[in-house]
């Protein structure tokens, strides 16, 4: 296996470190913060090694290439972007703890999604539409990297879905903005310019996200070992293991553990390190 070391100010004396310590047969720089270790021989301490140093580390086999793969799937909410949007409105609405609350929670896979999504919706019934605006414009921030990544998907030929849990306001903003081929998100109820406290239509969770990707896979033709899925909390897991190359972004600690690689330093980019 090769070994991708990679953060940010990662340097080639680390890597060299790092390729004594696995016994690595050599070391070529990738990206200026980035370093693959060829034929490294696996080991527990060179993750408890990167971890003490904020770097990620990465397992890859040598025969992964970007240009094979023929989807990317990721989440919106803490992964595509740096905020939750519905933590967001809550502080507008004044529920913004309570909100909070329920989101970390369900994340980390304490609350069932669906359930812990109507009772957040609930509390932002009587916001008035022009907070959907507010947060858009003032609050919504790529991640680190999110371009760069989706540029690259564009060039090699990849389809690009947004499949979230959070709401199309957003999604289809960033659809028009970026590029991506397909949506799939939760519809806010809007009524006389305000929020009902309400969804509209089939409520997208985690089993429904997963369905989503394994359509757009289908219709692709595509195989799982050429799709890549991204996310960050419990609900995106379904989704994640429709995909070989499952990234767990900034990610809780249960699907880091579960994801095939983590990025908890690099930016969204550091997904193309990964790939010959």
């Amino acid at each position: 296996m090769d070994l991708v070391l990679q953060g940010p100010g990662a340097s080639a004396a680390q890597a060299g470190e790092l390729a004594r310590l696995c016994g690595a047969g050599g070391v070529a720089a990738v990206a200026p913060d980035a370093f693959r270790l060829a034929a490294a021989r696996r080991s527990a301490e060179a993750a408890r090694w990167c971890a003490e140093r904020r770097l990620d580390c990465a397992w890859v086999s040598p025969s992964m290439r970007f240009a094979d793969m023929r989807l990317l799937a990721m989440d919106m909410d803490s992964t595509l972007i740096t905020i939750e949007c519905i933590d967001e409105l809550g502080a507008i609405a004044g529920r913004g703890a309570e909100i909070a609350a329920i989101t970390a929670r369900a994340m980390r896979g304490e609350l069932e999604f669906t359930e812990s999504l109507k009772r957040r919706v609930a509390l932002l019934e009587g916001v008035r539409e022009e907070a959907l605006v507010r947060v858009y414009r003032d609050k919504l921030r790529l991640s680190p990297g999110a371009e760069r990544l989706i540029g690259a998907c564009k060039a090699a030929g990849l389809k690009l879905m947004l499949v979230s849990g959070g709401f199309s306001y957003f999604t289809e903003r960033l659809r028009a903005r970026l590029g991506f081929d397909a949506v799939r998100s939760n519809e806010l109820e809007l009524r006389d310019g305000r929020l009902t406290g309400r969804l509209v239509g089939e409520i997208v969770n985690a089993r429904v996200k997963a369905e989503a990707v394994r359509a757009a896979a289908r219709a692709l033709g595509a195989r799982r070992e050429q799709m890549i899925a991204i996310g960050d909390g419990a609900n995106d897991l379904p989704m994640m293991d429709e995909a070989a190359i499952s990234v767990a972004f900034r990610a809780k600690p249960i699907v880091r553990e579960f994801a095939a690689f983590a990025l908890d330093h690099s930016g969204l980019d550091g997904v193309l390190n990964f790939f010959l």
